[in-house]
């Protein structure tokens, strides 16, 4: 059989009830195991409860302000917290940044910048722990840990840019995932041109077969699930 990452856990923490609902969908629908709170309080219990894979988490909380949070949770874990918040100043994301935190999203933000912050959070949590957790699909296998790739058991070669590409994917196996999501990853600007996309697509197809990657079109691409080969 193929085998991905089992689903991660993300603790979402926003008092905004539509915001969070629609957080939810979203999650779900990326392949996410989604656990919501309204309040500081309820988000530590959580925590404490599921022990989620990534926090994402809300400055404006109506019980505590969200920084505290930052620094409770830091003091458990090193559980990937990217913040979700209206304050885009400069002192508010150095504090929070300072205090632990991952990532800073000011809102409103897109969905497929949040989901491509979701998954770097995830893959550098990975990496930081030290262990090698693996997704293997047909003959492909792919070692985070070590950023390691065989085909049938044989070495590939991948550019730093074509092992991140690869990752991106493998982290949303089977799913595709967006153009402006690979670009924002990968290259840091969603802004950046597809074509780069296009051309490094065309080497790891070269790399790693064709047939594990699939154009959607007007989407993005998709590491396609296989069974083992």
């Amino acid at each position: 059989m193929s085998a991905g990452l089992n689903p991660a856990t993300v603790l979402v923490v926003e008092d905004d009830l539509n915001l969070t609902a629609a957080l939810v969908h979203t999650l779900k629908a990326a392949g996410y195991r989604p656990i919501s709170a309204r309040t500081a309080a309820a988000g530590l219990r959580w925590f404490a409860h599921y022990a989620p894979d990534l926090v994402l988490l809300d400055l404006g909380l109506p019980d505590r302000d969200g920084l505290t949070v930052i620094e409770e949770i830091r003091g458990r874990a090193a559980t990937p917290i990217v913040v979700l918040s209206a304050r885009g100043g400069e002192a508010v994301r150095v504090a929070a940044l300072d205090l632990g935190a991952d990532d800073f999203v000011q809102k409103p933000f897109g969905v497929d910048e949040l989901l491509a912050r979701i998954r770097a959070g995830l893959r550098h949590a990975i990496q930081a722990r030290g262990s090698t957790p693996v997704v293997r699909t047909g003959p492909l296998e792919i070692d985070f840990g070590r950023r390691a790739v065989t085909v049938a058991g044989a070495a590939v070669s991948l550019t730093p840019k074509e092992f991140d590409l690869l990752s991106e994917l493998a982290l949303s196996l089977g799913r595709p995932v967006g153009h402006k999501a690979l670009l924002a990853a990968v290259w840091g600007d969603e802004g950046a041109e597809i074509q780069y996309l296009r051309v490094y697509m065309g080497q790891l197809r070269q790399k790693i077969g064709a047939e594990l990657i699939r154009s959607v079109q007007g989407v993005g691409y998709e590491l396609v699930a296989q069974a083992d080969g």
